[in-house]
């Protein structure tokens, strides 16, 4: 399950690179990794997943151009937001807001600023870290949370979630 999460994690990368939007929407200071709703399936479906898109993240960011640092930060970022909303499961929309908010905090105020510095106009009196910070925990609020959260709670729908728990789906225990 993990390495089916970890391909999925890159291969959703991958084409949202190759999309017509390229490789500004997954790497930069304004980005959107449209793979990080997998995050969120932590709640569901646990340590896999957790360890799934930690590995995803780190086969990806090894095409970007910053190097070990995103490989290994980026990667932390993402597993420890998977951690997070698997500890949080029992309160999913909690989770995901919380698991939303390391990624910002590690990739966008840890590194990512001194690579990419973003300062729209209207945001010059503010240092460039906390603007790339805040651009990437909105892009995460919205991939986790937003669309993460939506799909999670979809995937969980008895009439979803029961005929794949009885083909041998092992989910985790929700109260």
């Amino acid at each position: 399950m993990t390495a089916v999460f970890s391909a999925l994690y890159a291969l959703i990368n991958l084409v949202q690179m190759l999309s017509p939007f390229g490789n500004p929407s997954i790497y930069g200071p304004v980005q959107l990794r449209l793979s990080d709703f997998l995050i969120a399936f932590s709640a569901l479906l646990g340590m896999p997943v957790v360890l799934g898109v930690t590995c995803g993240c780190a086969v990806v960011n090894v095409f970007g151009s910053i190097g070990p640092i995103d490989i290994v930060f980026g990667s932390l970022a993402n597993f420890i937001a998977a951690s997070l909303v698997l500890l949080l499961r029992r309160r999913r929309l909690l989770a995901c807001i919380a698991g939303a908010l390391p990624i910002g905090v590690i990739v966008g105020g840890g590194y990512l600023w001194m690579f990419y510095p973003y300062r729209p106009e209207q945001l010059t009196f503010l240092p460039a870290w906390s603007t790339t910070l805040i651009s990437i925990t909105i892009s995460s609020l919205i991939a986790v949370t937003l669309l993460g959260y939506t799909v999670l709670g979809i995937l969980s729908r008895p009439a979803i979630i029961e005929p794949l728990k009885s083909r041998g789906l092992k989910v985790l225990k929700q109260k």
